[in-house]
């Protein structure tokens, strides 16, 4: 098996299963096409019956023959063999919405937490949506207050699964108005880039670049270069001042490279694939 790491889908929810399908079917050639072996992690929803049923209709609608959902629902079911042997033999594991910190503290530390990365590194490929997308990183946002300018107090963080260094992502990103929030994280780490995922919208990442897919935006907030700060000093809810901060945001075929912090734009940008799911 190839020791490049896998590719990471990172969707920022609400992804078409009933048309197109175009992020899952990215996914699924990802991960082996007809010969994707995949498992549907639920351990972020409450209604792990309902959101499965929902992914194994839309995976065998698009001719997935291998796709099993696994649900955790204590640290016990993830230290159990009969999850060990689903991580063994998927190419591919994909995690649903929900609540990351139900992610973070059921699965972390345990059999599956650590063959989770294993297989990843190998080539696996993982893939994540919603609150799914929010746990890849190292530090990841629990809650926070949308449709607000940056202000202190408005968003909490907690650490996430660690499959993406140095960065913060956030999903439903333009649809719940939360620039703000996503701005005040990057406030407290401007060492991270920040991240945030439209809906039925996805960034693949590749070794240290991801190009976008799907029918909305990426927005990449760097706050590397930032010239003034008034956040020594505030209180919660006191507003915040940030000046020099870079703001990037990338439709569908465009690319970013993370190690680099640039976007890779080539003469085919203008004709990207921006194909709506």
């Amino acid at each position: 098996m190839s020791q490049t790491p896998g590719p990471l889908v990172v969707i920022g929810g609400a992804e078409d299963k009933q048309g197109e399908c175009r992020i899952l079917r990215e996914f699924v050639r990802l991960a082996g096409g007809a010969h994707a072996r995949i498992v549907v992690m639920t351990v972020a929803t409450e209604f792990p019956l309902e959101v499965g049923a929902q992914y194994l209709e839309a995976f065998d609608r698009i001719g997935v023959e291998d796709v099993r959902t696994f649900d955790v629902s204590n640290r016990e079911n993830a230290n159990a063999p009969s999850a060990v042997k689903a991580i063994e033999q998927a190419t591919g594991v994909f995690f649903t919405g929900g609540d990351q910190v139900r992610i973070t503290s059921l699965l972390g530390g345990t059999k599956i937490d650590t063959l989770l990365h294993k297989r990843h590194q190998e080539g696996m490929v993982l893939a994540g949506t919603s609150a799914g997308a929010s746990m890849m990183s190292n530090t990841m946002i629990i809650e926070g207050v949308p449709e607000t300018n940056p202000r202190i107090g408005i968003v909490d963080m907690a650490p996430g699964m660690e499959f993406i260094s140095g960065v913060v992502i956030d999903q439903h990103f333009a649809q719940r108005g939360r620039l703000g929030r996503l701005l005040s994280a990057v406030a407290q780490y401007p060492h991270h880039l920040g991240i945030g995922i439209d809906e039925n919208t996805a960034f693949v990442l590749q070794d240290d670049e991801f190009v976008v897919i799907g029918a909305g935006a990426v927005t990449v907030i760097d706050a590397g270069a930032l010239t003034y700060s008034n956040l020594p000093g505030l209180r919660k809810n006191d507003d915040l001042a940030l000046c020099g901060v870079t703001l990037h945001v990338l439709p569908g075929g465009y690319r970013f490279n993370l190690r680099d912090r640039v976007p890779v734009i080539d003469q085919n940008s203008d004709k990207a694939d921006r194909t709506r799911s």
